[in-house]
């Protein structure tokens, strides 16, 4: 068994994108701007922007933060989202899910640019991600297809199954391991809360991608042996012998499945940084089209 180490990925990228960024401004261009729209004080939102807000500067970029109170109106967060599709200094934003429950998602989603779309999830990129166009992917999904290519894990032919049928991970992630290319060529199969027998399908997986969002959920029992696996949960589960009372888990009992795979990303250090490092690189190409566009 050997972990794939999404953090020594992600740096890896980061100083690729950090060397072009560089590039950029010595040839007179202006670093590249990412922006982030942040409703509220959910405490994993906060945790996420600010890494966000980090690496952008680890890279060279510009990231600007606005911030709104959870009572902020729909219309209102609609006008700010209407202020960074106009500027032409921002390359790309995402505004910050979970929403306050007054809003209307999808309609925010809808009203970015698709062209600012870093996250990827506005229809018409989903649209072109579903034909096989060029498009922004979502972060996520994005992440794991590079954590694969670079820790050399075989793909083309393998069985993979996804636990978690989400806009977000399982469906965009479920497209892309299927895609005609030779990082992916797999046949995938998307498992959910109706699938029939969930865990006799898992057991069928070469790589299992369990982003279902429960913690602890899939167990040795749920793994073949040699098995690829991708932990893409985080969760904070109670836990008194630390400092701060709790650890970092994910979708996967760890301690049970790992002993049983050829290879395993750990909660933390597997997914999450590479989902940070996709969100870099999304706003690279867009900066890109937007500096060729000008």
């Amino acid at each position: 068994m050997r972990l794939i180490d999404g953090k020594t990925i992600s740096e890896a990228i980061k100083k690729e994108i950090a060397a072009e960024v560089a590039s950029m401004i010595d040839k007179g261009k202006r670093a590249p701007h990412m922006a982030a729209i942040l409703v509220g004080n959910d405490g994993a939102s906060e945790t996420y922007v600010a890494s966000k807000e980090k690496n952008c500067r680890s890279v060279g970029m510009t990231s600007s933060l606005y911030r709104y109170d959870a009572g902020i109106s729909e219309k209102e967060l609609l006008d700010a989202i209407s202020f960074l599709n106009q500027d032409d200094d921002v390359d790309g934003f995402i505004v910050q899910l979970p929403l306050p429950k007054h809003m209307d998602v999808d309609k925010v989603i809808r009203a970015i640019d698709p062209e600012k779309d870093i996250d990827g999830f506005h229809p018409v990129n989903m649209g072109c991600l579903v034909l096989g166009e060029d498009t922004f992917v979502p972060a996520t999904p994005y992440g794991i297809m590079e954590l694969l290519e670079r820790a050399g894990i075989e793909t083309s032919g393998k069985k993979c199954v996804v636990l978690g049928r989400s806009n977000i991970v399982g469906t965009p992630m479920a497209l892309l391991m299927s895609r005609n290319n030779p990082h992916a060529n797999a046949t995938v199969t998307i498992c959910h809360s109706k699938t029939a027998d969930l865990a006799a399908e898992a057991r069928m997986a070469d790589i299992l991608v369990a982003a279902i969002g429960k913690p602890g959920f899939v167990t040795a029992d749920m793994v073949k042996e040699g098995a690829v696996v991708v932990d893409v949960g985080i969760h904070r589960v109670e836990d008194k012998t630390r400092q701060n009372g709790f650890r970092l888990v994910g979708d996967v009992d760890f301690d049970q499945v790992a002993p049983k795979c050829s290879a395993i990303t750990p909660v933390p250090g597997g997914v999450g940084p590479m989902t940070i490092a996709a969100l870099l690189m999304n706003t690279m190409k867009a900066y890109r089209k937007h500096i060729s566009a000008r």
